[in-house]
């Protein structure tokens, strides 16, 4: 084991590439990541309102949009051709219409009627603007409905508030109660980029160790054995990636933890696993880096996707969970997510783990294709 080691430390210290990517370039790409989204609330989005009235209950509602912290009246346009040209541009995310005669219909009683048009192809940004519209104008219409109650002279504040919103609800979220977009995004991707760091790294190492020497003269008469040996001083590196940025996310980005930090551990080893297998898998395959980094790209660039965080995995379709069920991060995020939100016991974790014994079948298939490899290079010779 000492000379493997060595062996490695030889391989890694000549390839400045093969070093980079075990050391500096996953932590600057998970700060790039954190970087993006480290506001962690989307605020004072732009948007665009055209008042078509000019009164004062129309400025009343512009002062309620404006009071969201999730939107910022940027822009007032004269007509409506102006405000969609300034959304089709990217200036605002949304523009309202505030017609006419709105004033004088809301004191008839008649419900003049806002229109609201905002950009849903940014799929958050346009939930974001959809509730925080909604929310002003409900706001909007209470005011007016108590004040109306008021007007009447027979009902006191409260009384008029109770008329106007007769049902009150409180929503309150569980497990992000700030919705923070930083703690449900960077834990998620961070782990995606950590899974295809570790299959790519595994086809680099494997070819770089097959280029210093023959298949025959590199693997021997136990094939198996000597890959687990080539690979092995890696793991420790992969393993603390992992434990890094789980002590950055819980530790110094103080997001909440509920469960046991031992059991995310446990996962990360065995998602770092599968994740060399299936990396040796794809370089055995083929002997060549090229393809063979195609292959991973190929399997592993669905992961954020498919993880279920942003998407519910019981609204993906049948190839989506088969494919899903075949990415060892899918697994592992599993894992994190009822550790850190849930405070999971050590049964459901460990049930969780389970269908990742499913990857010692490629184990198996590696030393298949390492003797079908070298029954083809020996033809060829």
């Amino acid at each position: 084991m000492t000379a493997s080691f060595t062996r490695q430390w030889h391989i890694v210290r000549h390839d400045k590439w093969l070093l980079a990517c075990l050391t500096w370039l996953p932590v600057m790409l998970s700060l790039s990541i954190w970087a993006i989204f480290s506001a962690g609330i989307a605020r004072n989005l732009p948007v665009g309102v055209v008042d078509l009235n000019h009164s004062r209950l129309s400025q009343q509602l512009v002062r309620n949009v404006n009071a969201s912290p999730t939107m910022n009246v940027t822009q007032m346009p004269n007509d409506v051709s102006s405000a969609k040209q300034a959304l089709i541009e990217g200036d605002i995310y949304a523009y309202l219409v505030i017609p006419v005669d709105f004033e004088k219909d809301t004191v008839k009683g008649l419900s003049p009627q806002v229109s609201a048009f905002y950009n849903s192809q940014y799929v958050l940004v346009g939930k974001l603007i959809n509730s925080a519209l909604t929310q002003a104008h409900a706001t909007f219409n209470a005011q007016i409905e108590t004040l109306s109650g008021l007007s009447q002279g027979s009902q006191t504040l409260s009384g008029a508030m109770a008329h106007a919103v007769p049902i009150q609800t409180q929503i309150t979220p569980l497990f992000n109660l700030n919705s923070n977009y930083a703690q449900f995004l960077v834990t998620a991707i961070v782990p995606a980029l950590w899974q295809i760091m570790v299959v790519v790294v595994t086809i680099m190492i494997l070819a770089a160790n097959h280029q210093h020497q023959s298949l025959e003269r590199w693997l021997g008469p136990k094939p198996l054995r000597h890959v687990v040996t080539t690979l092995a001083p890696y793991f420790p590196i992969y393993a603390l990636h992992g434990a890094l940025f789980l002590a950055w996310f819980y530790g110094v980005e103080h997001w909440p933890f509920h469960g046991q930090f031992a059991l995310v551990i446990l996962a990360q080893w065995f998602t770092a696993i599968a994740c060399m297998i299936m990396g040796a898998f794809f370089y055995f395959l083929t002997l060549d880096t090229a393809r063979a980094m195609s292959f991973a790209g190929a399997f592993t660039a669905p992961s954020f996707a498919f993880m279920g965080i942003t998407f519910p995995v019981t609204d993906m379709g049948p190839l989506a969970q088969f494919w899903r069920s075949l990415l060892p991060v899918s697994h592992y995020i599993q894992v994190q997510v009822a550790q850190s939100s849930y405070g999971a016991d050590l049964i459901s974790t460990l049930h969780t783990l389970i269908p990742m014994l499913g990857y010692s079948l490629p184990l198996l298939l590696i030393s298949l294709l390492i003797t079908w490899q070298r029954t083809k290079q020996e033809k060829a010779r």
